[in-house]
């Protein structure tokens, strides 16, 4: 029986599991490195093709209960005009929805899914990989570190497969690349935070909004709820750090007091969603440095790869992240459930996965389809009165469907179906 290692709790490492046991696998276990896997982080959306996925293990239902079906994503100009608006997920002929959720929500999904399929043992918190060594039979010898109350141990294993989904900092990627280094950072600093707040000041859409220089991602994620019909909105902003007094590379998850930067989205409102009104009723926001990955020229190395994060971070452009981290699970669990040799399948998996996904980083570095409101502002930087006379519709439609392309989110393309469809389990 072929025992599977996952590096990594995350929406990445579940969705593999989930996967693979879909496909047969039965002794497949995940390492998180966290004591507790905890439903933690702001927003996300989840493209149709990845929801597709989810759709096939069947979590589509449980989703909905927590999730948004985003129906609309709108660009505009720092000075308030509108851009562009676009239809999305089912709105826009796709036969599955673009969902914004929570993070948390969509981890809980997922991590319940684990253990109620694959039991309550499949998850070993509070284990980090602390090394590994390739064998010549391209099996891998994981070291690991473990914590047990006050103490201190560790283990080694030898899994027939090891997949590496522990996020941008990898302790997998570091031992398959050593000497990488700290993802590289472009100077813009991230700040998130979620709010809660009466329907009517949320929007019943999604927006981006900004210049090249300072932006604001926004959208709700739940649906409204309680006497007050409040419903609980994310929000994300970005600005070069040295615009930020006394800021600097900042780190994951750390807190800092909205005043930090509220007052740099003074007057930001946008078809009712006022920036400052949502930043008000925050009661804490984080930041982060935007930081990606150099795409690698490999990421299987005998019977050890990388997939989500750990294979190929990029800048939050797009909706791509979690998107393709969830992508990724189903390849790796196709190919594996198609090819007997476990090198071949994890090299198969690679050949279908890496050489888009490392367009699509290549693709957020240059913005992605939010250059539209770098164009906007560039080409009208006080504002325009008709946006066709800035950017010409046949243009606005061509970069985001370029996009779309590249990350094989095209409605044609989505709604073909999965080419990552299981065939009936064969144990192993």
């Amino acid at each position: 029986m072929t025992h599977i290692m996952i590096a990594g709790g995350g929406i990445a490492g579940l969705t593999a599991a989930l996967s693979l046991h879909a496909a047969g696998f039965e002794q497949i276990t995940v390492v998180e490195a966290a004591r507790e896997i905890q439903p933690l982080g702001a927003g996300l959306n989840i493209m149709p093709n990845a929801v597709r996925e989810l759709d096939a293990l069947g979590l589509l239902g449980r989703l909905d209960e927590c999730a948004v079906r985003t129906g609309e994503l709108r660009y505009y100009h720092r000075r308030g005009g509108l851009i562009s608006r676009e239809p999305r997920g089912v709105a826009a002929g796709y036969l599955w929805p673009q969902l914004s959720i929570h993070r948390g929500d969509l981890q809980r999904v997922l991590g319940d899914a684990v253990r109620d399929r694959l039991g309550g043992d499949a998850v070993v918190a509070g284990v980090r990989v602390a090394g590994l060594e390739t064998s010549p039979d391209g099996r891998a010898r994981v070291l690991l570190a473990h914590r047990e109350g006050r103490g201190v141990g560790g283990a080694s294993l030898e899994p027939d497969v090891l997949i590496g989904a522990d996020g941008i900092r990898s302790a997998v990627r570091a031992a398959l690349n050593p000497g990488e280094g700290e993802p590289p950072w472009n100077g813009m600093l991230v700040w998130r935070g979620v709010s809660r707040v009466p329907a009517h000041r949320a929007g019943r859409f999604m927006f981006i909004a900004g210049d090249d220089r300072q932006k604001a991602v926004v959208y709700p994620m739940t649906h409204a709820s309680g006497p007050d019909r409040r419903v609980l909105v994310n929000w994300a902003l970005a600005m070069p750090a040295t615009d930020i007094a006394g800021a600097g590379r900042g780190d994951w998850n750390r807190p800092v007091p909205v005043a930090k930067f509220a007052h740099h989205y003074a007057g930001w409102e946008f078809d009712g969603v006022s920036v400052p009104g949502l930043l008000a009723a925050a009661d804490r926001a984080f930041e982060y440095p935007m930081v990606d990955r150099e795409p690698l020229a490999r990421w299987t190395h005998g019977r050890t790869t990388l997939i989500g994060d750990a294979a190929h971070a990029m800048y939050p452009i797009g909706s791509n992240g979690a998107t393709q981290s969830i992508v990724d699970a189903r390849a790796l669990a196709h190919a594996m459930a198609t090819h007997p040799d476990r090198a071949e399948a994890l090299t198969v998996y690679e050949r279908d996965r890496r050489p888009a996904m490392t367009e699509l980083q290549l693709a957020n570095r240059q913005q992605g389809p939010e250059v539209v409101i770098t164009l906007a502002h560039t080409r009208a930087p006080n504002g325009f009165t008709n946006i066709a006379d800035v950017i010409p519709p046949s243009e606005l439609a061509e970069i985001a469907a370029r996009y779309a392309t590249t990350g094989a989110f095209d409605p044609p393309t989505v709604n073909a179906g999965s080419p990552y469809t299981l065939p009936a389990p064969a144990r192993g």
